[in-house]
């Protein structure tokens, strides 16, 4: 059968049309970095050891290994849904990233992959992140910080457990995320019927247990926002040689232990405001304070910042010593850096993907996001700093989706790709780095 014809508006005299068949061309020959990145990491390999499979091993095509690469590479390139695999099993790009030569996994053999997912599959995907983390180290660090967030994936369909948030105004999960500065270590899929800091602790005692099996010296900081100022939490850091740096809600008796800064503040602010500075001002304030629930005293840091609109208090608890400004601006703001890590999960790696009817098929869909962003972590750490800092949508854009003819014969796979990308410069230098490395 002919392909089909179809035409386009001329170009001057010249007439424009185009049919498909144009013979074997793929979007994304960029996976092929993120494939040396995965066998460098042994990642895929390592947590395919570690899955169970009930499977009748003589009607097996396609193994645990090939079916996690495939919906790890996909959702890497862009493609989110189980559906997109029907065509995208096809594509040599993908197929040589899986190391297959023939067609890759159905939707519907995907899909009963996700469904057989359970507790004991999110825990050993749990612990391979972490020692990827200590592996990633090539020295104990000295100190290390865990964020702790929550945040919502909004829910459209008749999702397990699913609930009305009425701070988020919508049906949604709640998941707990943990990184430690860019590294992933926890995605925590909980529905949203609950405290935001519902199993902090006990997630928080299993990552410093973890850590300090390998550093036992290490020092440990956990941080987080004022959802996250509970009284058991500190009082088990405290127990446990973990220092922490969380918000707290301003309430009455915390702003009347600021007011004494006040006064000076906003005088300093109308001086700067009459010799033409822009900006708020801000003054920092240490202080003892104890909650009616806290069977002891802490020191509280208090901001008290003055803008055009008027006083904007602000405060952490905090454990750490040190200077009160640079504990604040320097080291409790930097947990703002989180929350874009979180919209990498969340935007570009389709970790807001939980549409499954099965409970663990949803948390395993987080973690496949989680294990996509460290590849394209790794990736980074080869990357010259032009790229070092792009976000993974944009990294994805230069780097991933790529133009290419491939063409097959018994002896070689050749990728001819578009000659005016104009990130080949980069991309033939990443490919030497990973060889080489």
């Amino acid at each position: 059968m002919l392909p089909h014809t179809f035409q386009f508006s001329p170009l001057f005299r010249r007439t424009v049309d185009a049919q498909f068949s144009g013979g074997h061309i793929t979007s994304d020959a960029g996976l092929l970095l993120l494939r040396e990145v995965d066998r460098k990491l042994q990642l895929s390999a390592s947590l395919a050891k570690r899955l169970s499979d009930n499977r009748q091993s003589s009607k097996v095509q396609h193994s645990l290994k090939a079916m996690l690469q495939q919906r790890l590479f996909a959702m890497a390139a862009g493609y989110e849904d189980l559906n997109d695999h029907q065509q995208l099993r096809a594509d040599f790009a993908v197929q040589t990233a899986v190391e297959r030569c023939k067609p890759l996994a159905s939707t519907a053999t995907l899909y009963r992959f996700e469904a057989a997912m359970d507790r004991d599959a999110i825990i050993a995907s749990h612990r391979l992140l972490w020692e990827q983390f200590i592996a990633a180290h090539r020295r104990a660090p000295k100190r290390i910080v865990l964020d702790f967030d929550a945040t919502d994936i909004p829910l459209h369909g008749d999702q397990p457990e699913k609930f009305f948030h009425g701070y988020y105004d919508h049906y949604c999960y709640l998941p707990l995320y943990v990184f430690s500065g860019r590294f992933p270590l926890v995605a925590y899929l909980r529905q949203s019927r609950i405290d935001g800091a519902k199993h902090t602790g006990a997630i928080l005692k299993l990552l410093v247990t973890f850590i300090r099996h390998h550093w036992p010296d290490v020092q440990i900081v956990f941080r987080g926002d004022s959802g996250f100022c509970r009284q058991l939490v500190l009082n088990w850091c405290e127990r446990n040689r973990v220092d922490y740096l969380v918000g707290i809600a301003r309430n009455r008796r915390l702003e009347a232990l600021l007011e004494p800064l006040w006064k000076h503040v906003e005088r300093h602010h109308t001086k700067r405001r009459k010799e033409g500075q822009t900006g708020s001002t801000k003054g920092f304030w240490r202080y003892r304070y104890q909650a009616g629930s806290w069977k002891k005293a802490r020191s509280v840091i208090g901001k008290a910042e003055v803008t055009d609109k008027g006083r904007n208090p602000r405060f952490v608890v905090t454990s750490l010593a040190g200077h009160d400004a640079r504990l604040y601006c320097d080291d409790y703001c930097a947990r703002g850096d989180m929350e874009n890590r979180i919209k990498d999960q969340q935007l570009d790696l389709f970790a807001k993907r939980t549409s499954s009817k099965h409970w663990w098929s949803n948390q395993w869909r987080l973690m496949l996001s989680m294990l996509a962003f460290v590849l394209f972590e790794k990736l980074r750490e080869v990357l010259s700093s032009k790229y070092r800092k792009l976000s993974v949508h944009t990294l994805r854009l230069k780097l991933i989706k790529i133009a290419a003819v491939v063409t097959y014969n018994t002896r070689r796979i050749r990728f001819l790709m578009n000659e005016n990308c104009p990130d080949q410069k980069e991309f033939i230098r990443i490919v030497e780095a990973l060889s080489s490395g």
